[in-house]
């Protein structure tokens, strides 16, 4: 998994796509991923705010997500409990309205396979937006068709539209979201993340 990172944090697969956006931007890939994991989010891709920290999630969007997920900060980038796989490992980039643009999808046809290979301990995978939706649950149907079934999901699976403050008004038109979907995702967090991590169980364990 080591050389792995390594080898995503160096793809430059995608910077002639990147240059020729409206932010002409480099790659930076954000690599947030570690084999003890059990739960692993399965996103889309990183944001301007997430480019520039190289943390994931670094923003009101990770605000809400970590509200849904009933869980803080330091457990959120516990990277021993938490993966996170997003369609694409940089920031694609804005448009010349502004406008976010698509995972290019040349980096999960690169990485994925070799990511998912070397996550055995994974219990739980939370698949947000339609991006993630189509590539993990190989699905054709909208976003809110995917997690108003969330009950029929794969066993381990549990879709989830993307928690950014532009879908605010998803949220208002769709109350069922927050009144029947969260819930279970704070109990399904809790069994999963539960126990301690394995350096917490080192250290009761050490003499």
């Amino acid at each position: 998994m080591d050389e792995l990172k390594v080898s995503i944090a160096a793809c430059r697969l995608c910077a002639g796509r990147f240059a020729a956006t409206h932010t002409r931007h480099a790659p930076r890939p954000v690599v947030w991923l570690d084999p003890a994991a059990r739960l692993l989010i399965a996103s889309q891709a990183p944001g301007l705010r997430a480019h520039e920290a190289g943390i994931p999630f670094q923003d009101r969007s990770g605000d809400r997500l970590r509200d849904w997920l009933g869980i803080d900060k330091e457990t959120f980038y516990d990277r021993s409990r938490i993966a996170i796989l997003p369609n694409s490992f940089c920031f694609p980039g804005y448009d010349a309205k502004g406008s976010d643009l698509p995972p290019p999808p040349a980096c999960a046809a690169t990485w994925h396979i070799k990511v998912l290979e070397m996550m055995a301990n994974i219990r739980l995978k939370l698949v947000i937006g339609g991006h993630a939706q189509r590539w993990h649950l190989g699905t054709r149907q909208p976003m809110t068709e995917v997690v108003r079934n969330w009950r029929e999901a794969p066993d381990g699976i549990i879709p989830l539209p993307h928690p950014s403050w532009r879908n605010t008004s998803w949220l208002r038109k769709n109350p069922w979201f927050e009144a029947e979907l969260v819930p279970e995702l704070r109990f399904r967090v809790r069994e999963v993340l539960g126990g301690p991590s394995p350096a917490e169980a080192s250290v009761v364990d050490s003499p």
